[in-house]
């Protein structure tokens, strides 16, 4: 038997007794855990962004506005551009005068914040541009019509583009010692890529039961993690072959996104389901689960994470954004 959340009824039996045990279990994780929540936006907020230093990151959504905030005054962000249509990815250039916005319907906006008339968007993917990943002098753009494309973020322009599935790309994670990239596919699949030449050196097929929107790799590079629209969290192990060695129903709806704490023993799952959930990274062991009720999160899906050295910040549907201290 299903469940329309995706999961079976074994598995949401399952995730039940990974609650109950989360409440009895020791934290590695202080108790002492506080939220702050930054209004303005109009929209959901769909994309962070890390900004100029480890106190300042940016936000965009539904609403087209990028907005910069700092964790030294997080009661006021400051509006840097706004464009035509809703903002799906984010990231800044490390010139640190030009972001780049991926919106919903392909295009690539180019902002310059120190010369604003050479800003320009170009149209080039078929669909959304659901991720944005910078490394070094390139930039990665993964589309809903399944291309992933390379571009020269100095003269932005395309360089190589990549068809891999007709169904949505959702995600780019890099590993630097392997110099792999893996991409995750509203097709069901993780494609391993060399960064260097877009070769394909491997495909985790049907890696979950539904699209793939989230993966991240642990910092020493040995562990693959991958959300799921299926709820369910995975772990890959890149020195066995990427061998599956854990799987769990982590939430009730999709996995949106993974991030791990700056000193890699934690990380974070977002999810559909209004939860953010805390992970202890060395044995994939849920820790805390953050939710409205007893800690005042979010009221609506949690869309996007960014784990900077004091906070970890989430974006989510319900219009804000919170900054969780942990001390």
């Amino acid at each position: 038997m299903t469940f329309k959340s995706g999961l079976t009824f074994a598995q949401i039996c399952q995730l039940c007794v990974h609650m109950l045990n989360v409440s009895t279990q020791h934290l590695a994780l202080s108790e002492s855990i506080h939220k702050h929540t930054c209004t303005g936006h109009r929209g959901s907020v769909y994309a962070l962004a890390p900004w100029r230093d480890h106190r300042h990151f940016l936000s965009a959504g539904g609403d087209a506005w990028i907005v910069s905030w700092s964790l030294d005054a997080p009661d006021t962000g400051t509006l840097l551009a706004s464009v035509e249509t809703q903002v799906f990815s984010l990231c800044a250039l490390p010139d640190g005068k030009r972001l780049v916005a991926g919106n919903m319907n392909g295009g690539l906006h180019w902002i310059n914040l120190e010369e604003p008339t050479a800003t320009r968007n170009l149209q080039h993917h078929g669909k959304g541009v659901f991720d944005l990943l910078v490394l070094g002098d390139r930039l990665y753009s993964a589309g809903g019509e399944g291309m992933l494309t390379r571009w020269d973020i100095h003269a932005a322009r395309t360089v190589e583009s990549l068809h891999l599935t007709n169904q949505a790309l959702r995600c780019i994670a890099h590993e630097p010692s392997r110099n792999l990239l893996a991409v995750g596919s509203s097709d069901r699949h993780i494609y391993l890529l060399q960064e260097d030449n877009l070769q394909l050196v491997r495909q985790l097929s049907e890696a979950h039961l539904n699209s793939v929107f989230s993966l991240a790799w642990s910092p020493d590079g040995r562990f693959l993690l991958s959300g799921g629209r299926d709820a369910l969290l995975k772990v890959w192990d890149a020195e066995q072959d990427f061998a599956l060695v854990s799987e769990q129903p982590a939430h009730w709806f999709t996995i949106n996104h993974i991030a791990f704490s700056p000193d890699g023993r934690h990380f974070a799952t977002a999810s559909r389901d209004k939860t953010i959930k805390l992970w202890d990274a060395e044995n994939f062991q849920l820790l805390k689960v953050l939710d409205a009720a007893r800690y005042g999160g979010h009221f609506n899906s949690v869309n996007h994470l960014l784990w900077l050295s004091d906070a970890l910040v989430s974006a989510s549907d319900d219009r804000t954004i919170g900054l969780w201290g942990m001390n």
